[in-house]
């Protein structure tokens, strides 16, 4: 355990956020919260960074949700823009990959699917308990859950607390892919998406994950308005993987390179 709740240490194009608390299964208390709020922040400054991958430490625990033995700490915290563990509210402006080794429970979830993508180890879990002590979900996770997996699944997972092992998650599409137990496993993995998806052009691949994120729920017409925005704002970058393209470039392989 580092004497910080929160690491932040560049990997390649990656900046890895640690949440180390072993001793609490990873839960956040109200400094670790101010902790995760600060590594977003730096993540987005950095401009070489362009990837987020977002992990726990110990091999136990992605994350237990909010500490509930600490939380007084949370105080004003609840109606925070950015969200009560920290970043919650907001939505990264570049991509971010949640390594899950161990508990992703409650807030610790909601941690996840902040993410774009998930990948775990085996040996994971994911579900909703708190319903199980009247705590409720305002880290994302009544809307995000719905988003990536759909209402009639979201609505099992957060109105029985039940929780799902890695197998399940990825097969209702609540987990990316899934790695075999290890040390390191999910985190190493995720470096690798994070890698493949940085050597793309980053203008086109960031503007259409902004149109399918703020386009999710949109009206066709105003939905489809919004990813035509990009056409004007990326055309140069177009026009140039045009050219790699008529060239040879890029006509076969495996998409970002993940094998």
């Amino acid at each position: 355990m580092s004497p910080e709740p929160v690491s932040y240490e560049r990997r390649g194009a990656a900046a890895v956020v640690t949440i180390d608390r072993p001793q609490r299964r990873n839960a956040v208390d109200g400094p670790t919260a101010e902790a995760l709020l600060a590594a977003l922040e730096r993540f987005e400054a950095d401009d070489d960074a362009r990837v987020m991958v977002l992990t726990g430490a110990g091999g136990i625990a992605f994350c237990a949700g909010a500490d509930l033995k600490a939380i007084d700490t949370y105080a004003g915290r609840l109606d925070d823009p950015n969200g009560p563990m920290g970043f919650t509210r907001r939505t990264p402006s570049k991509p971010a990959i949640a390594a899950v080794d161990g508990f992703a429970l409650a807030g610790g979830l909601e941690l996840a699917l902040w993410c774009d993508l998930r990948i775990a180890t085996a040996q994971s879990s994911f579900g909703c308990p708190e319903r199980r002590w009247g705590v409720p979900l305002i880290d994302g996770g009544t809307q995000r859950l719905p988003r990536i997996v759909g209402l009639g699944r979201a609505l099992d997972l957060i109105l029985s607390g039940r929780i799902v092992d890695a197998a399940e998650a990825l097969s209702m599409g609540l987990v990316t892919e899934v790695v075999p137990d290890g040390p390191d496993a999910a985190l190493t993995r995720a470096l690798e998406w994070a890698e493949a998806l940085a050597s793309f052009p980053q203008a086109t691949m960031l503007a259409d994950r902004r149109a399918a994120i703020e386009g999710f729920g949109l009206p066709l017409a105003e939905g489809l308005a919004l990813e035509a925005q990009a056409g004007p704002e990326t055309y140069a970058a177009a026009q140039s993987g045009a050219a790699r393209f008529a060239g040879g470039e890029g006509r076969s392989g495996a998409g970002a390179g993940i094998s």
